[in-house]
């Protein structure tokens, strides 16, 4: 396949499971209990978007070995008062948030793949929680599958994302099909999975491959906004999709979140907690390449370098 511009996509860099962290077995569901992300600052508010940026990567690098992959949901209670000693523009946005009708924050590791990670656990657990299951299901598989061509098209070889690939429909396809023992998908086994560092991994790693064929196989849409976050400089889709796409551990934009929800074929919404706000408004940035459904919403929450899961919930179901 060709791309808009008449030109063959250029080959993509072969993945390997083995660039993947080691698995390691968990018995427990871990739950942080380490510190927050905002220190007792009263000139917390004085900051600069970079100095604000600084100081959350900081306090994230020091949670980082602690935090599960993904986590329990706890109440919006336990995120404000992190920031009670620290800033009012930040408790105050909270405030918004929950008046809106968001009780509960379900945390990533800062690790830099937490938008993907984000995603894809809140985009299994509103299929989990359609009207009718089988349909969500058999929708999302359907595209899922005919995402494969792309894939191949933007120079990925079958081999290097197959695995990636079955790791996440498997997953989807358990809320409906049982495994030998007759269990199908629950909350607890949701979570489970996302806290397994191999089948966690493996599905970060697919959405990094589809956002990247994404932009490769369409260059046109994406390659006036493809700038290099620190130097300023315009890149070529394969520069970008090599540098910030494909390669684990690098934070997602404006340009991967598009990417993605237009190959996923969904709308998402992220909620800007930036303590920049007077009266405590929070801007919402829509990202909406899907149909209108009655799924749930899929909102994630960004604090400077890091996203998390906004859940209309302050705990998790127990099932």
């Amino acid at each position: 396949m060709q791309s808009s511009d008449g030109e063959t996509p250029p080959e993509a860099p072969r993945l390997e499971s083995a660039d993947l962290p080691t698995a390691e077995g968990q018995e427990t569901l871990p739950t942080y209990t380490g510190p927050g992300f905002v220190t007792n600052n009263p000139e917390l508010a004085s900051l600069t978007p970079a100095q604000l940026y600084e100081l959350n990567q900081g306090l994230l690098d020091e949670a980082v070995p602690q935090r599960p992959l993904i986590d329990q949901i706890v109440p919006m209670a336990v995120l404000r008062a992190e920031y009670e000693n620290g800033s009012a523009s930040f408790t105050k946005q909270i405030d918004y948030l929950v008046s809106q009708s968001y009780t509960g924050i379900r945390r990533t590791r800062g690790d830099g793949d937490c938008f993907y990670r984000s995603l894809a656990f809140r985009y299994v657990e509103r299929l989990m929680n359609a009207a009718d299951p089988a349909l969500a299901v058999g929708s999302a598989v359907s595209t899922l599958e005919a995402s494969l061509p792309m894939l191949e098209a933007a120079g990925f070889q079958k081999l290097v994302f197959e695995d990636f690939y079955d790791t996440f429909v498997s997953i989807i396809k358990r809320i409906v099909q049982p495994e030998a023992d007759g269990t199908t998908l629950t909350p607890l086994l949701l979570l489970e999975a996302f806290q397994n560092p191999e089948v966690s991994n493996s599905v970060v790693v697919y959405l990094r491959l589809l956002t990247s064929a994404q932009i490769r196989t369409d260059p046109d849409s994406y390659q006036d906004f493809l700038f290099h976050p620190e130097l300023g400089e315009l890149m070529t889709p394969r520069e970008f999709c090599e540098t910030f796409v494909e390669a684990v551990g690098k934070e997602a934009d404006h340009v991967q979140m598009t990417a993605l929800a237009r190959a996923l074929k969904i709308n998402f919404s992220v909620a800007y907690l930036d303590g920049r706000s007077a009266d405590g408004h929070v801007d919402f940035v829509n990202f909406n390449d899907g149909i209108q459904d009655e799924l749930e919403p899929l909102v994630l929450l960004y604090r400077p370098g890091h996203y998390d899961i906004l859940e209309k919930q302050s705990e998790d179901t127990v099932i």
